[in-house]
């Protein structure tokens, strides 16, 4: 160490002295180099802030690089190859496992389309046996256009992107969700007509009222009573007295008692502008007011009123006009 100070001049030490003082008075830190072969001896300056930002720097590049080198040698110590590919062999089962699931959803929605196409050709054949419209706000199962949507294509090899048959099945399940809702109003609608049209049917009258034979049809006839042309506006059916007498369709009796040249009589409206008459009864079995359904007996045959013998006088009125009974007979 002495060998080295001797070699070193004594006057660059003082010069490099004076260069120090100098440098504290103003605030400011140098740092000299020296060395002992001679050469000029190297100064380097710096302010005291300029000192203390690259501290703060080159601690927190330490800081940093001890931070880096724990993560490194954390990763290092706990990495597990085999835990990794177990994890990425399990992660793409999942994936192939999900991409056959979605296959089978897109099967499902075929299955459903094909369904609804079935019950709306059901409903098209209901309204064609039963002669029964589409309403005029009808809307077609698909909507606007009514065309069928393709078939989703389910069979997509496992290695391509699903993201397609997604947004197709997206759409689908969209258009099915109207499709059902129009089929379900179409089948609502289609069920008040069989409603209204059975209501119709139950009460229109179709069988005979009783049993016996014809002994005066509808119509022009001559009188058993004066001999002269009048018209007959019922059937007349003879049997004997006490032959049970059925109304014939579902109604409600607005008339039970006597009636004049009738004698005991029932009356019955069965709606929709229908009404049957029951004429010269022995004996009457409701009272007005009370509900009828067809093939119920309502009476019994009888000779009341103006008669030449026991029998039923029956008569059906639409809208308040006297028709033909024969065409409301069907049995």
């Amino acid at each position: 160490m002495k060998s080295f100070i001797n070699k070193i001049p004594m006057e660059r030490v003082r010069l490099a002295f004076r260069n120090i003082v100098k440098a504290i008075r103003n605030k400011k830190i140098s740092f000299f180099i020296l060395s002992y072969t001679g050469s000029t001896v190297k100064q380097l300056t710096v302010s005291r802030r300029f000192l203390a930002i690259s501290s703060v720097c080159l601690t927190m590049f330490l800081v940093l690089s001890a931070v880096l080198i724990y993560d490194y040698y954390h990763l290092k110590t706990t990495f597990d190859p085999q835990a990794l590919e177990d994890k990425i062999a399990q992660q793409s089962h999942e994936i192939v496992t999900q991409r056959k699931q979605i296959q089978k959803f897109s099967e499902k929605i075929n299955s459903l389309k094909s369904s609804l196409v079935a019950l709306n050709d059901f409903e098209h054949k209901i309204r064609i046996i039963a002669n029964i419209d589409k309403p005029s706000d009808h809307k077609s199962l698909f909507g606007v256009g009514g065309s069928i949507p393709e078939d989703i294509d389910s069979q997509l090899p496992m290695a391509e992107e699903h993201n397609s048959l997604m947004r197709e099945m997206h759409d689908q399940t969209r258009q099915l969700t109207l499709a059902s809702i129009h089929q379900e109003k179409a089948f609502e609608s289609l069920y008040k007509d069989l409603e209204n049209q059975r209501n119709l049917l139950s009460s229109t009258p179709s069988i005979r009222p009783s049993k016996g034979w014809i002994s005066s049809g509808f119509g022009r006839r001559k009188s058993p009573f004066t001999g002269l042309r009048e018209f007959h506006k019922g059937l007349d059916i003879a049997n004997r007295k006490g032959t049970p007498i059925i109304a014939t369709a579902d109604g409600v009796v607005t008339f039970a008692g006597k009636k004049g040249l009738l004698g005991k009589m029932i009356k019955v409206d069965h709606g929709h502008g229908i009404v049957t008459r029951y004429a010269h009864l022995q004996k009457i079995l409701k009272q007005r007011g009370e509900a009828v359904k067809r093939g119920e007996i309502i009476a019994l045959m009888g000779n009341t009123g103006r008669s030449t013998g026991p029998h039923l006088h029956y008569e059906v009125f639409l809208n308040g006009i006297p028709v033909n009974p024969n065409k409301y007979i069907l049995n």
